[in-house]
């Protein structure tokens, strides 16, 4: 049986519709926090229990009889997500085989504290003894929708200094996660699983401006103002420490460059950044 976390996520969700479509419905189980919100699945055949990361007991109850987990990285974060991640892991031991949704930044002296986390996760995979693929994913391109906030009214896409981003669709992303579920793939870590090309918040802004028909301006701010400005609207100051780091280490080259695997394992051109904007109009 092939199990998968966080099934009512945004990504779990749609990792289980794309696997449903290559295995059969008695193979699919998903392991939840609350079982109410996944009853659609169990009405289609799809075997839902109760899994909580802080509930080691619930975790070894909901990937019983799993010859693969997917382990879908927690929305917390620091030790607490590491936390979460290994209680995972040890609850997954039994199966032929361990996936976790990591990041092509994943570096344990990233400074963007996620990045950190998801090495320390992947630490914790290659220390458990069990055969595991560690996929290491695109930044997502819905991203890009909160950081464009109000630019198209104001005219302005304010932000620190950055560097280019191979940005990824979450639907291309659930697509080759299904694939690796449902077919044996890599070992260990995947090369970076990214969209085609790379762009800045500059490029953004162009195609922000090309989409909209409205003129946006980017605009360099340092990353003192931004974190200050981010506090001053009421976003908690560990909160803004963390977006500040996501573009200094952009800044660094962690998010670049694309990658031809996804476009090659999935057999078709992923999904750019502009579709993706457009959609969100």
């Amino acid at each position: 049986m092939i199990i998968v976390s966080g099934a009512n996520g945004q990504l779990g969700r749609m990792v289980v519709e794309r696997l449903l479509e290559r295995v059969p419905t008695e193979r699919v189980g998903v392991s939840v926090r609350d079982p109410e919100k996944a009853r659609a699945l169990e009405e289609r055949g799809v075997r839902v229990r109760r899994g909580d990361f802080t509930d080691p007991a619930s975790l070894a109850h909901a990937f019983k009889d799993a010859t693969k987990v997917l382990i879908v990285s927690t929305n917390t974060a620091g030790e607490e997500a590491v936390d979460h991640h290994r209680a995972a892991i040890k609850a997954a031991a039994g199966a032929e085989r361990v996936l976790y949704t990591s990041h092509m930044g994943a570096n344990p002296s990233s400074p963007f504290a996620p990045m950190r986390d998801h090495a320390a996760t992947e630490a914790a995979l290659r220390d458990s003894g069990v055969p595991f693929t560690a996929l290491r994913n695109g930044f997502y391109t819905s991203t890009i929708v909160r950081l464009l906030g109000g630019a198209l009214q104001t005219g302005e896409l304010i932000a620190p200094e950055d560097g280019p981003v191979a940005w990824t669709d979450h639907a291309d992303l659930a697509e080759v996660t299904a694939l690796a579920l449902a077919e044996d793939g890599f070992d260990g870590p995947t090369p970076a699983l990214t969209g085609a090309e790379t762009t800045d918040m500059t490029g953004i802004a162009e195609i922000a401006t090309r989409l909209s028909g409205r003129p946006v301006r980017r605009v360099v701010v340092s990353d003192a103002d931004y974190r200050a400005h981010l506090v001053s609207h009421g976003v908690p100051e560990f909160a803004a420490e963390m977006l500040v780091g996501m573009f200094v280490a952009s800044r660094q080259g962690d998010f670049a460059p694309a990658d031809p695997t996804l476009a090659r394992l999935l057999d078709r051109p992923t999904v750019s950044v502009e579709d993706v904007l457009k959609a969100a109009q």
